[in-house]
């Protein structure tokens, strides 16, 4: 019998099950220290997981039964590839499905910030009006900078390019004629961060963009620059933004992910008026989170029945 691990986060879980097969022993919810890992993944041949679950190489090695790996979403920074690699586990994920769902949540948050929703709403809840609010920033005519023109970066051109902006793009793997599809300019990193009033952050988290956005980066932004954040937390050195922040050198902030998760409740980050934060929800709408489910449960499915699954949704075979 297939014995299976799956993530509480993965909701609805009933969709899932549903689409499993009716045979196999599931167990839904795990703890998602490594440490909890451990103790259990021995028992499992398939783990499905969300980027809660870190699938380090000591969880993977200790895993002596384990098949496959399937990881709701794009992002796979969670699993180590390297590990499923020398195990021979194969490892399939979602990419594509939620990229509308977190460029919709990188203009909300950009709009969160340049109208000052979190100040207005601390005015009302205080009893108060808006002759005490700051004026807000009108994002028409302003300069976006997007870095990482893949499946987010491009919806996210498409969004913003109907409120009549500027849009600056920067990825080193991106043709220029991608970039001009949206009516956006391909520009080195350091003109796009120069002239942003806006600076959307998009990449994949890898080596190369483990700490994108530093002091130097943030440093070259207009002090009025809005900088959002719905790729990964550690594209951003945390502290250099907080020190930024701190300053004034930098105008707002919007954040849906963080160097660690969950966000501390004593964070820094909390303490900022110009800051809005949301607990990594970019992707969690209900129409993205069903297609993300039920392309999981396919290939999941398909794999463990040695059936075709596409490239682009297995980056690990097993042997």
């Amino acid at each position: 019998m297939t014995r299976v691990l799956i993530d509480q986060d993965i909701t609805p879980t009933d969709r899932l099950l549903d689409a499993l097969e009716d045979d196999w022993d599931t167990t839904v919810g795990v703890d998602g220290s490594e440490e909890a890992l451990l103790d259990v993944v021995a028992d499992y041949e398939i783990i499905l997981a969300t980027s809660r679950l870190a699938l380090t190489r000591r969880v993977i090695d200790a895993a002596e039964n384990l098949e496959l790996i399937g990881k709701l979403g794009t992002g796979i920074d969670s699993v180590d590839l390297d590990a499923a690699r020398d195990n021979g586990v194969t490892v399939t994920h979602t990419p594509g499905h939620n990229a509308l769902s977190v460029a919709e949540h990188a203009l909300t948050l950009t709009l969160a910030c340049a109208r000052r929703l979190p100040t207005a709403d601390r005015l009302l809840s205080e009893g108060r009006w808006r002759d005490e609010y700051p004026l807000g920033t009108q994002l028409s005519g302003s300069t976006v900078g997007i870095v990482g023109f893949g499946n987010v970066g491009k919806r996210v051109g498409k969004l913003f390019a109907g409120f009549d902006v500027d849009l600056l793009v920067t990825d080193p793997y991106v043709p220029s004629i991608d970039a001009e599809l949206t009516n956006a300019e391909m520009r080195s990193r350091e003109e796009l961060l120069r002239r942003s009033d806006v600076l959307i952050l998009s990449p994949e988290l890898t080596d190369e963009t483990r700490n994108l956005i530093g002091a130097d980066e943030l440093a070259k932004l207009k002090p009025s620059a809005i900088l959002v954040n719905v790729s990964r937390g550690p594209v951003v050195d945390q502290d250099a933004l907080v020190a930024a922040l701190e300053r004034d050198e930098i105008g707002a902030a919007g954040l849906d992910v963080f160097a660690d998760e969950p966000l501390d409740r004593d964070s820094p980050l909390r303490g900022f008026e110009n800051v809005v934060t949301t607990p990594h929800i970019a992707a969690m709408t209900t129409t993205c989170r069903r297609g993300n489910i039920d392309q999981l449960a396919e290939n999941v499915t398909r794999l463990a029945a040695d059936a075709d699954v596409l490239d682009r949704y297995v980056p690990v075979r097993g042997e």
